[in-house]
């Protein structure tokens, strides 16, 4: 049985050293897609931006530097507190927030719980999957 795991996480767009912006997210976990994380970033337009990372590349990014060219993660201490930086790179935009280490950790958890690392492919329906691919083509 699939289950999902939210989490709201408060992040800040840092804009330069002495100013951020918060942008409200929400990170998603399905266990039906159990390598990913969904998270949408609430930004004031009509529908929310969302982003698709690997489960395992924001929990290396806890502890170190962690992802390639378009979504990296790494540790941070910011004004005295343990932060994530997210760093996000489409073709026409970069973007750096600040995640709270204890929330994204906390919510990390749970989904570790859910589905621990490592079991992932347990979890995934090989013929649903590529009938989804093969009604795409």
């Amino acid at each position: 049985m699939n289950s999902v795991i939210t989490c709201a996480l408060p992040l800040r767009l840092v804009i330069s050293d002495e100013c951020s912006l918060p942008v409200p997210a929400e990170l998603r976990y399905d266990t039906a897609d159990p390598y990913a994380v969904h998270a949408d970033f609430h930004t004031g337009a009509e529908e929310p931006v969302t982003w698709v990372f690997a489960r395992e590349v924001l929990a290396d990014g806890l502890h170190r530097p962690a992802g390639t060219a378009d979504v990296q993660v790494w540790p941070f201490h910011s004004v005295g507190q343990k932060v994530v930086c997210i760093s996000l790179e489409s073709e026409e935009d970069r973007a750096l927030l600040h995640a709270p280490a204890r929330s994204l950790d906390a919510f990390l958890k749970r989904t570790d719980a859910a589905v621990p690392p490592g079991t992932e492919h347990l979890h995934l329906n090989l013929d649903q999957e590529l009938s989804a691919l093969l009604a795409d083509g």
